[in-house]
């Protein structure tokens, strides 16, 4: 005999009491610290260009957070802060590539935060230099040379976070060499 579900019962599925048709279908996600890392809080979700939006955010975190820093605390803290969300981001990238079932998920947008991160350390405070840091990010990220694209390949979080490091290695090395010139101060 089957008994009657109470009036006050709560529908076990997730969709709040409406019917799966009307709900559509859940996204895929890996564990929630991962997915909250891996999409920079959310970020990787805003449209158009979730990687422009999490290098913005990101340029704009460091520039509040480098202005309250002493001087003497700035490259440190941009280089720590660069190898743990790197560190942080392969397997957050990882987790939520494997879940998504996506080699490199437009979502994930860590590896955008740890490159833009390294393209900014030792720039000085202007939004000149963060512009450009910006821009010349941006561009080698999207434009990929060589051995960025090699880089790609390697296995999920590693692939996914790595490439975009690299590119932050070449926006950082082609801002010193404007600041070092004197084109840009």
């Amino acid at each position: 005999m089957k008994l009657a579900p109470a009036a006050n019962s709560v529908p076990s599925d997730r969709s709040a009491g409406v019917p799966p048709a009307v709900a559509g279908p859940s996204r895929p996600r890996g564990p929630l610290w991962a997915t909250v890392i891996a999409t920079f809080f959310g970020i990787g979700r805003l449209r158009p260009g979730p990687g422009t939006w999490g290098s913005a955010a990101t340029v704009l975190l460091w520039a509040a957070l480098a202005n309250a820093l002493s001087p003497a605390l700035r490259i440190p803290t941009a280089i720590g802060l660069s190898v743990f969300v790197t560190l942080i981001g392969i397997p957050a990238a990882t987790l939520v590539a494997r879940a998504s079932a996506t080699k490199d998920p437009q979502f994930v947008v860590i590896d955008e935060v740890a490159g833009q991160l390294i393209a900014l350390i030792a720039v000085p405070l202007a939004w000149k230099t963060f512009l450009v840091g910006f821009i010349l990010f941006r561009v080698f990220d999207i434009l990929k040379p060589p051995p960025l694209s090699q880089l790609e390949r390697l296995p999920e979080g590693t692939g996914i976070v790595l490439d975009d490091v690299a590119a932050g290695i070449y926006a950082f090395a082609v801002m010193q060499l404007l600041l070092y010139s004197g084109l840009l101060k």
